[in-house]
C-alpha cells in the first residue's frame, strides 16, 4: 500500500476526493497495445496459478475487449456483482482519502500505463496493476467485503497511530497474498498477478518462505518494497480472511505496541510453515 503524504492537496483538475475523469478516449493506440500485450501474457500464465475467484472476475469483467478498460463500462458489471466501482485518481492519494474510498466500496486506480519499453518495471502503480491486478477480486462478494472492512479499519487506525501495522496486512494479503487450494497455493494478491516474474517466483521458486496466515504475525512482519517478497502468507480461504478482520482490533493494537517487528525472512518456531525458503534469491541480490 503506497499513499501520498497526508499534507498533500489534490492537484489541479482533481476533485476534493482526489478523483479525476479517466479520459479513456485520450489513450493512444500504442497505449492500448501495451495493455493488450500485458493482459494476454498474464492471462495465459495465470491459468492454474491464480485462484478461482480472480479468474472468474477476470472473465466476468471482460477486461480485454477494448484495450485499456473504460472504467464506466467496468463499473456497470462490478456494481451489479458487488456494489463496487473503480474511480480514477491522478496518482498516489493520502491515507485518509484511500481508506474513505475503500470504506465506500470505491477502488482508486491510476489512469496512466507503463511504456512499451518497460513492461516489467514500475516506479508507481499504473492502470494495469490497479485494474488487472486488483479489480477482478472485487467481483467476489467475500473479498469485496474484506476490502470494505479494511477501509473502515484504516480510518480507525489512522487515529491510533497504527497505520504501519495495518499497511502490513494490506501488503501481505491484497498485494502479495496466496490462498490454499486442494491443488496447492494459488495467487490472489494484485502485486503478484500483475507481474509475470513474481507470478512464477511466488509459487515455484525455492527461495521464499510460505507460511500459513496468522493476523498478528502478519501485522508484525516487515516487507520488501523493492524486490520479490521473502515470505508469502497463505490464507485458508477468503471467508477466513474476512472473518479475521471483522473484529475489534483494539486489543491487537495494544499487543502490537509492545511486540518486536519480525524480519521479512524470519521463520518463528510458532509458524505453520508450508515451505521454508532457502532465501537464495535475496542473498544473491544482497551480495551484488
Amino acid at each position: 500500500m503506497k499513499t501520498a503524504p497526508p499534507e498533500a492537496r489534490p492537484p489541479a483538475g482533481a476533485k476534493a476526493d482526489w478523483t479525476i475523469d479517466q479520459g479513456w478516449r485520450a489513450y493512444s493506440a500504442a497505449e492500448h497495445q501495451v495493455w493488450t500485450t500485458l493482459y494476454e501474457r498474464q492471462r495465459d500464465l495465470l491459468r492454474g496459478r491464480a485462484c478461482d475467484a480472480f479468474l472468474r472476475g477476470l472473465d466476468a469483467l471482460d477486461l480485454h475487449r477494448q484495450g485499456i478498460p473504460d472504467f464506466a463500462r467496468v463499473n456497470e458489471e462490478l456494481d451489479r456483482l458487488t456494489g463496487w466501482s473503480v474511480v480514477a485518481v491522478p496518482g498516489l492519494v493520502p491515507d485518509a482519502v484511500f481508506f474513505d474510498h475503500l470504506a465506500h466500496r470505491r477502488f482508486p486506480a491510476g489512469r496512466f500505463i507503463r511504456g512499451a519499453g518497460s513492461l516489467d518495471y514500475l516506479e508507481a502503480p499504473d492502470v494495469f496493476h490497479d485494474v488487472f491486478g486488483h479489480v477482478p477480486m472485487l467481483t467476489d462478494p467475500v473479498f469485496a467485503d474484506y476490502m470494505q472492512a479494511y477501509g473502515e479499519g484504516g480510518l480507525r487506525a489512522s487515529h491510533l497511530s497504527q497505520l504501519h501495522h495495518l499497511a502490513r496486512l494490506y501488503w501481505y494479503t491484497v498485494e502479495f497474498g496466496l490462498i490454499s487450494t486442494p491443488e496447492g497455493p494459488r495467487i490472489y494478491g494484485a502485486g503478484i498477478v500483475s507481474s509475470r516474474a513474481e507470478s512464477l517466483f511466488a509459487l515455484d521458486d525455492p527461495s521464499p518462505n510460505r507460511i500459513v496466515f496468522d493476523l498478528e504475525r502478519v501485522m508484525r512482519t516487515l516487507y520488501r518494497i523493492d524486490d520479490f517478497q521473502q515470505t508469502y502468507f497463505v490464507v485458508s480461504s477468503l471467508d477466513a480472511l474476512r472473518a479475521a478482520t471483522l473484529k475489534d482490533f483494539g486489543p491487537l493494537y495494544r499487543r502490537l505496541a509492545n511486540a518486536a517487528d519480525i524480519g521479512p525472512a524470519e521463520v518463528l518456531a510458532t509458524d505453520a510453515v508450508i515451505t521454508r525458503g532457502s532465501q537464495a534469491y535475496a542473498l544473491a541480490q544482497a551480495a551484488q
